[in-house]
Formats: C-alpha cells, structure tokens, sequence
C-alpha cells in the first residue's frame, strides 16, 4: 500500500507553490489561458498523455498504468470570480476585480500534485486515470463539464467512477466531508418581464406600473434539490407570475435559462466506500456534509459515471482562514492541500482496482 499522504508531504511547497502563482494570476470562466498552458506543461512533464484546447480551454491528462484495471475521472475547475481581492496574502491577484474566492487555484494545485504521485508510480497502478482540468464552473448556466463531456473525455476509454473534491470556508481545516444522494441545488436562473401601461404621475390609477407589480411578485432564485421538484417549481413560477401580473392588468413574460446546472446526486455506494478509504488518512477527520443550495456542473459528470463529489474544510481561525468562499477576504489554510491531493490519489488507486 502507497502512503500517499507521505508521498504529498514531499511535494507540499510545490503544490503550494502552484497554488500561489495561478491565485497571482487569476482568469474568469473561458479565459484560462494560462492556467490551461500552466496545466498542460505540468502534466507533459510527468509524463502524461495532453490534450488542450477541450471545450474552449479545458486540458485533459490521461495516465496509463502498467496493470490492466478500470478508468477513474478526475477533475478540477480553474476559472476565478469577477470580485476584488482583500484578503491580506503576499500572493494577492495581479489582476483588478478578478480574484480566485472560490479556491479553485487550490482544485488545479491539488490534482496535479495527484498527477504526479500516480505518475510517479505508474507501476503500481491498475488501469487508466483521467485528469479533467475543466473552464467555467463559475459561468453559471453552460459551464465547462457540458462541452468537455461532449467533446468525449468521459469516453475512449469509458470513464467507471468520477470524483471532484472542493474546498470549502465553512468547514475545519483537515476536516474531509462526504454526503451520498441528493448534495447541491439546481441553481436555476430565470428573467420575468412585465409589461405595463405608462401615465401621468399625478393620476397613477390610469397606470399599470410594472415596478409595482414586481414587488409583488419577487420570489427570488430558485434552487431545489431533486428533478421533480425543480420541474414543479418552475411550473409554479410560471403560473403564479402570470396570475399576479394578470390580476393588476399587466401581462408578463417568464423565460428561464433552457440548461441550467442540475441537482448534483452523488452515488450513495461511491460515496460510502470513497468515506471509508478517506477516513485511513491520518491527520483528517470524516464527517457528514450538510445539503449545499449551491450549484456545481460536476453534476453533469456524475450523469455520466458513478461518483462523487467531496469536501476539504479550510476554516482556521488562528490564520485568519474564516470567510466563506465568495467572499473578497477568504483565505485557505494551504496546510490542508496535502490532504486533498492524497485523498484524490488513494481513490484513483482503489477505485481502478476494482475492474481490475
């Protein structure tokens, strides 16, 4: 059995030191120009198999291990948010009003380090890994798993079993938390126009003022998290915009983004038998993960492939790691990085030995 949790020690100041330059650089959904370069230089020089350039910017890695054995999927998002740094690190972004607030410079940072422990023992593993480093997870609607699963990664040779691990600020650093079923919303997005009737400001009765009407009729955005709900849901959005409008004379108009993320369900089997290989990790903790009305495109993988999708806490107070992703000021305890990159590689190990 490889300690990979040892192995990761090793390589702990690059995997930070990856960290830091592509949070230096940070590149909205699309433009990952070169966090794509980056990664694709990185995975050529442990010796993997590259492709570039999939679903606008997305790069592929794929490992041959010397045993016959099954496929597993990796994957990490790269794309940063449109917000403003504030957080207080000597590594802050160079780039005004763009800024890795969701970790995601920690997701590529960790995966490669898994590149090149597997790489470095090829030998020992059965089977074929799959490194997804996919554009676009914060775009929101399209995003960057659909157009990279179109493009045939989870295909050629066929993907078994896909995991993604996020990292998270509400959670304690060290701490690993799985959820089997039903985990993140469908965070579907919608735009109501209503149309009124303009007038005098001084005889409003002879109005139909939509500002109004929308006050009324203000439900906020919708996140469920199963598909008939969501389809109930948006049916209902539907029907009671049209009724509110209709009864103060307006008429309105609801159209809804046609492919919005959907309910990220992972497998319950994966996920019990990917907790009971995380928990062996000394120096961590396993816990239950709390229902997430976030929306992540790793759904569309697991539609694809049996998987699931994990969380790595990064909450330390005593190095000001308290802020939730999103927020200008978050920071990660990079002290947990290791633990991501050993996790990632003890289930590509496991999990190709299963067809093996």
């Amino acid at each position: 059995m490889i300690d990979f949790l040892k192995e990761a020690r090793k390589i702990e100041p690059e995997i930070i030191e990856t960290r830091r330059q592509i949070h230096r650089r940070p590149e909205l959904a699309y433009k990952e120009k070169a966090t794509s370069k980056l990664v694709a230089e990185k995975l050529r020089s442990f010796g993997l198999e590259v492709r570039t350039g999939i679903g606008g910017t997305g790069v592929l890695g794929i490992l041959r291990g010397l045993r016959k054995g099954g496929v597993v999927g990796l994957r990490a998002d790269m794309d940063a948010l449109p917000i403003e740094e504030m957080a207080d690190v000597e590594f802050r972004s160079k780039e005004k009003g763009v800024m890795h607030a969701c970790g995601h410079d920690t997701h590529v940072a960790m995966l490669l380090g898994t590149a090149k422990l597997l790489a470095d023992h090829r030998e020992d593993l059965a089977g074929i890994v799959k490194f997804f480093f996919q554009p676009a997870e914060e775009h929101g609607g399209r995003g960057g798993a659909k157009p990279m699963i179109q493009e045939g990664v989870m295909e050629n040779p066929k993907v078994d079993f896909v995991f993604g691990l996020h990292i998270v600020g509400d959670v304690e650093s060290g701490v690993i938390a799985f959820r089997g079923g039903p985990t993140m919303a469908a965070p579907d997005s919608f735009e109501i126009r209503i149309t009124g009737r303009g007038g005098h400001g001084a005889y409003p009765q002879h109005t139909i003022d939509p500002i109004y009407v929308a006050a009324q009729l203000i439900i906020a955005l919708i996140r469920t998290l199963d598909e008939f709900t969501r389809k109930r849901a948006k049916a209902k959005v539907s029907e009671v915009a049209k009724g509110v409008c209709r009864a103060f004379g307006a008429k309105a108009e609801i159209e809804f983004e046609k492919d919005a993320y959907p309910v990220m369900v992972n497998d319950e089997k994966v996920t019990e038998r990917a907790k009971n290989i995380v928990r062996k990790l000394p120096g961590t903790r396993v816990k239950l993960m709390a229902l997430q009305l976030g929306g992540e495109d790793f759904s569309r993988f697991l539609h694809e492939a049996p998987g699931t999708f994990y969380f790595l806490g990064t909450k330390n107070p005593a190095k000001g790691c308290i802020y939730n992703n999103h927020s200008p000021r978050f920071k990660v305890d990079e002290d947990v990085l290791k633990f991501g990159t050993a996790s990632l590689a003890q289930l590509a190990t496991e999990f190709t030995n299963l067809k093996s």
